[in-house]
């Protein structure tokens, strides 16, 4: 594969000084976290991928990025997270049973530890995406974190629902890939692999029912995460440049994480995975159990054309404004779909401005 942008590049983030912190986790994982700075700030901005991707969704230099965006409109502290979701490690390529509850208790309490002690009591504002954004909502209504000023949920948060074929392939699917064809993961890298492999023969299968574009990784993903040709956005919204490296900003996904989200999309909203395991005593089994104890504000971003979350967001705020009139806010994006959003060659037009618009509000 022949690439035109370094993988894992940091170099779409100019005028700022880069520096990255370690953070270990209490179950044995190593995370980073990487700060953007040109001048401290009383308004911090933190931002956290989804899963199969990573920080690197928040820097790309073929775009106006989003963190390069708030380092130009006065939110000059901006990092980001890479936890146990990103494709920056090796975990989603190795056989483990990671849930979002692992995330929840043990990848964001330490990194925002480490993260305070760089920028004390400054008001901490989180940008999120995907199942990036359902854990990190987890950890705040669990109360696992706490003293954000504000979060901002791309595409889905607490009450993710699915259209019917992602419904089957959360269940059945993942049996059948796990334990009948072999596959531990899901890799858009798979129409790469040595002919005739079952990771090779997996993609021009998927390929088959994807006539939408040429690049096989987008088919893929489209498998991994949605239903639609393609699911995870739109085709019109991406340069050439971001559609032909999407293996590289969206990689391989275990097999795990789809169970817990089956079981949140069964019940209607984000629960407990294991409520019986003693390491999770700390988490409650309905997380939406307190929310009107939450005073975290939250921006729901509710892309028009979600074939990934659907109504997810408008979904919740619905529920959010009955236990907490006027303090949680939903931005629908026509013409957007899952991921777009954050990687759109118009985002810095269409979706940025409502972020920074949000954050300011919630600043002084």
């Amino acid at each position: 594969m022949d690439r035109v942008i370094p993988r894992f590049t940091l170099s779409g983030v100019h005028d700022a000084d880069i520096s990255t912190y370690p953070v270990t986790t209490e179950d044995g994982l190593g995370l980073t976290l990487t700060r953007f700075l040109r001048e401290e700030s009383d308004n911090v901005v933190l931002l956290l991928h989804g899963l199969t991707s990573s920080s690197d969704l928040y820097i790309m230099p073929e775009i106006p990025n989003l963190a390069s965006h708030l380092l130009d409109n006065g939110f000059t502290d901006v990092w980001t997270l890479d936890f146990r979701m990103s494709g920056r490690y090796p975990y989603d390529t190795e056989t483990h049973r990671y849930t979002l509850d692992d995330i929840a208790l043990y990848d964001f309490p330490p990194a925002l530890a480490e993260l305070r002690k760089h920028i004390g009591d400054r008001k901490l504002h989180v940008f999120s995406h995907c199942l990036g954004a359902v854990s990190f909502s987890m950890a705040v209504f669990a109360g696992t974190i706490s003293g954000i000023t504000t979060l901002t949920c791309n595409s889905v948060s607490l009450t993710p629902r699915v259209p019917k074929w992602s419904r089957f392939k959360l269940g059945l699917g993942t049996w059948m890939l796990e334990y009948v064809v072999g596959l531990p993961f899901l890799d858009p890298r798979f129409g790469h692999a040595p002919r005739f492999t079952r990771a090779w023969m997996t993609s021009r299968g998927v390929s088959m029912f994807h006539r939408e574009c040429d690049v096989r990784a987008c088919h893929m993903q489209s498998f991994q995460w949605g239903a639609g040709r393609p699911a995870m956005y739109e085709h019109d919204n991406l340069l050439p440049e971001t559609h032909a490296r999407v293996a590289d900003i969206c990689g391989a996904s275990a097999m795990n994480y789809y169970r817990h989200v089956r079981k949140m999309v069964k019940a209607g909203h984000s629960v407990k995975f294991a409520p019986n395991d003693r390491r999770y005593a700390a988490l409650p089994e309905n997380y939406l159990t307190n929310a009107a104890d939450v005073e975290t504000s939250l921006l729901l971003l509710a892309p028009g054309n979600n074939r990934v979350f659907t109504d997810s967001n408008v979904h919740l705020h619905k529920i959010l404004e009955k236990a907490a009139p006027g303090r949680h806010e939903l931005a629908v994006l026509p013409g957007y779909g899952h991921l777009d959003p954050i990687i759109g060659k118009d985002s810095h037009i269409d979706v940025y401005p409502l972020v920074v618009d949000f954050l300011k509000r919630h600043s002084s």
